[in-house]
């Protein structure tokens, strides 16, 4: 039993240190992770935000640690990393690009890349890379592009570094120091849209090394040694469509570059760039050329001639016809080209010539006999040269260039338009001319053109206006960034229309133009665009009107937002429309921008907000007239008036018996009756009357309430007339209730008619009560009671 406890209690604690065991591992796994994790944060912020990796220039010397899958791109380049280890790239199983260029790389594990079968970029370019070995490549079953070059590696080994790399598309190579290529170094690449080799210093080429290839696109070839330049040639006939070598310094060949080699070739395009020739070497080039039956483009870039154009000009013609097209010749430096010669001679190499550019190479003219030679020329390129119209007058003489369809003189030294239109009137054919970028500052009303030209570039030749001067044949034409404000010409066949960078406030006629399908305004002054304006454009497609000062006004938001093709036909739109105008919407896209009513419909609104108030005002002087509102008014300021007075007027001020509120209609009997009974009374009686008391010029509500203050007493004569009376007739009444408040004995009434309390308006609300409460003399109609009725008047004036 002890046994049995005892045994039991060890097996409790050997499990318990296992779990612990477990516990502590997990632990230190789960730090590690979240360790690498905050490493990899830390120098490299974006990666875990998103999958693109970017951690360039931060001056790391290691791969950090914590890359996961969820990473497609990797940027680390123009750091300080020296290796890369085998567990560096495990984790990063999705990549899609590794940037490694610009670092210190001299060694790679083998098995480093082995976990990125998804990599289609792998750039290793400018490291310290000695060696090349196909185990690094080996599992980089999708790679596409691999660039090595600007390492230290001299040669690609005994045999093929990229044999598993089946998918490859470009493969840049080679650095100062790579001298050897080797037959098999690239065996396994059969197709390639291009290959770069940098051969600086390439001098040990073994023959056939590159005829594994079966198709090149374009090959780039940096070389100096010729003899190796003629044997990679000879091996790249059947597969390169397009070869261009950089850096040769080329000397006399005297084998053919074509030796043992089978037709069909491929080559179709040979580029020299950054080369060198002499006037005998370019003798023997051109011969050496003819045998590559299938090259139809010779190009020369940057490029420096040494000589004077003393070519062997009989071998050439003895050696047949080329089979050139297109020869290009751009930024050419011939150190004495005011003494080149003039190439007389050369017209059977040149007739079959479809395509020339001479570009930015100081060329100032072609000899007429020379140029009646380009029998077969379509397209000539002359731009960035020193043409003036003088030279152009012998260059485009009668008879030269009879094939031309396209001619390019901009940025030359063109100064007459109406000379150069009259030079190439010579040239029959002639559809397109671009004389952009020259200074003519002018345009004259009528110039003399082809008659079948279509196409005009006129663009930044500092013209204020176009006239008549264009010819009405054109379907496309250019006048940019010129200083036009207007254009107004009828070209009734123009298809396309540039008007970019003037100072054009509107879009062109559309009956001047009734055939436009692309029109540029972009970067002029257009305040906005009308529905009248774009409508008038019934064939329009295409129209860029971005970079304008947009005024986004209410008619223009209008269109803009109910024209529902606009977004189809505007270039740009919507993030190149951009609102100048009003400032609370500056800055703002035009399409997002929604003004309010008010601000729309300025007019309307306060034309609406007028017809309401008239409106009220009229309502409310109906409902004010029906229930006599402005009577109340009236009355309520003038008893305001009336309580800034004092309450009574002192003895010495008494200057009246009575003051006598009547209505006129019944002045008859006030003025003759009344006044002669109590004026010649004895004693007499002292009344105030309106008509001949009031003070002129005075306001007559302070003249009624004056004459009430100096008045012992006031008498109201009552009758119909008197409660319907006019409204100031009501003013005076209602003065009267200044008294009533004070002092009721002070009002005598007297009705000359029977009146019914009921039929006085409710506004005498002060009189309605008195008739109702207080006794008034009633005005007798018989002549034995008038008598009694003086006496009751005078007895009440008297107390």
């Amino acid at each position: 039993m002890q046994y049995t406890s005892k045994m039991f209690n060890q097996m409790k604690y050997k499990s318990r240190t296992t779990h612990n065991w477990q516990v502590w591992a997990i632990y230190m796994i789960f730090a590690a992770n979240l360790s690498e994790e905050q490493v990899l944060k830390q120098a490299c912020p974006s990666c875990g935000a998103t999958e693109v990796c970017n951690c360039s220039a931060r001056g790391l010397d290691f791969i950090p640690p914590g890359l996961t899958g969820k990473i497609t791109v990797l940027n680390l380049a123009h750091n300080r990393i020296k290796h890369i280890q085998s567990q560096d790239l495990q984790q990063a199983v999705n990549l899609r690009a590794l940037l490694l260029q610009s670092n210190n790389i001299s060694s790679i594990d083998a098995d480093s890349f082995r976990s990125l079968g998804k990599l289609e970029l792998l750039d290793l370019s400018n490291n310290s890379l000695a060696y090349l070995y196909p185990a690094w490549f080996g599992q980089l079953f999708s790679l596409q592009h691999l660039h090595l070059q600007g390492n230290s590696y001299r040669d690609l080994g005994e045999s093929s570094p990229f044999s598993s790399l089946r998918n490859l598309s470009s493969l840049h190579l080679g650095n100062p120091w790579f001298s050897t290529i080797r037959q098999g170094n690239f065996e396994g690449i059969a197709l390639l849209d291009k290959l770069w080799i940098d051969g600086g210093n390439l001098s040990q080429y073994e023959p056939g090394s590159l005829k594994s290839f079966k198709k090149i696109n374009h090959m780039i070839i940096n070389i100096r040694n010729t003899n190796v330049f003629s044997a990679i040639i000879r091996d790249l006939l059947h597969s390169v469509a397009w070869l261009e070598v950089r850096d040769i310094r080329l000397e006399i060949e005297k084998e053919t570059l074509v030796q043992n080699a089978t037709l069909p070739f491929r080559i179709q395009k040979l580029t020299f760039r950054d080369a060198s020739f002499t006037d005998q070497y370019m003798s023997r080039i051109l011969v050496l050329l003819k045998d590559i039956t299938s090259l139809v483009e010779l190009e020369a870039i940057d490029c420096v001639l040494d000589g004077k154009g003393e070519w062997d000009i009989k071998e050439i013609a003895r050696s047949g016809k080329s089979f050139v097209e297109t020869v290009s010749l751009k930024n050419i430096v011939i150190q004495n080209f005011h003494l080149f010669f003039d190439l007389e001679g050369m017209e059977s190499q040149i007739n079959q010539l479809k395509r020339l550019t001479i570009a930015s190479s100081r060329v100032f003219m072609v000899a007429c006999k020379l140029a009646k030679h380009f029998s077969s020329l379509l397209y000539l390129d002359f731009s960035d040269n020193l043409l003036v119209n003088n030279r152009l007058k012998e260059t485009i003489c009668e008879g030269a260039w009879p094939s031309l369809q396209t001619l390019n003189l901009s940025e030359n030294s063109l100064k007459s338009l109406k000379n150069t239109a009259n030079s190439v009137t010579r040239l029959p054919k002639l559809i397109n001319l671009d004389i952009s970028q020259n200074n003519f500052g002018e345009m004259p009303d009528v110039c003399e053109w082809p008659e079948n030209l279509k196409y005009l570039n006129l663009s930044s030749t500092q013209i204020s206006e176009v006239t008549a001067c264009i010819p009405p044949t054109l379907e496309v034409l250019d006048v940019s960034a010129n200083n036009l404000r207007g254009f107004e010409l009828q070209l009734p066949f123009l298809k396309e229309l540039y008007l970019t960078k003037n100072q054009l406030k509107t879009l062109p006629g559309a009956v001047a133009i009734p055939n436009i399908v692309v029109m540029s305004v972009r970067g002029n002054k257009l305040n906005g665009l009308s529905k009248e304006e774009f409508v008038s454009f019934k064939k329009m497609e295409l129209l860029d009107a971005s970079d304008n000062s947009f005024i986004c006004s209410c008619e223009f938001l209008s269109f803009i937002h109910h024209q529902a093709e606009i977004a189809q036909v505007l270039v740009g739109w919507p993030d190149e429309y951009i609102c100048d105008s009003p400032l609370a919407v500056r800055g703002a896209q035009v399409g997002a921008v929604h003004l309010s009513l008010m601000e729309c419909h300025r007019s309307l609104v306060v034309s609406l907000i007028c017809a309401v108030v008239f409106l009220v005002i009229l309502v409310l002087v109906a409902v004010g007239y029906k229930y006599h509102a402005v009577w109340y008014l009236r009355m309520t300021w003038a008893w305001l008036q009336a309580k800034r007075k004092p309450k009574r007027a002192p003895p010495k001020d008494i200057c009246y018996d009575a003051f006598v509120s009547y209505s006129e209609n019944d002045s008859d009997w006030v003025e003759n009756i009344m006044v002669r009974e109590l004026e010649q009374a004895c004693p007499p009686f002292r009344l105030c009357l309106h008509k001949r008391d009031f003070v002129p010029g005075k306001w007559i509500v302070d003249n009624i309430i004056d004459s009430i203050e100096k008045s012992h007493k006031t008498l109201f004569v009552l009758s119909e007339h008197f409660v319907q009376s006019e409204w100031c007739k009501y003013e005076l009444d209602f003065s009267h209730f200044r008294l009533f408040d004070e002092n009721n004995d002070a009002a005598i009434l007297v009705l000359l008619e029977p009146i019914q309390s009921k039929a006085i308006p409710r506004r005498f609300c002060k009189l309605r009560k008195i008739m109702n409460t207080k006794t008034y003399l009633e005005w007798p109609r018989g002549e034995d009671r008038q008598e009694m009725f003086w006496e009751n008047l005078k007895g009440a004036l008297k107390s």
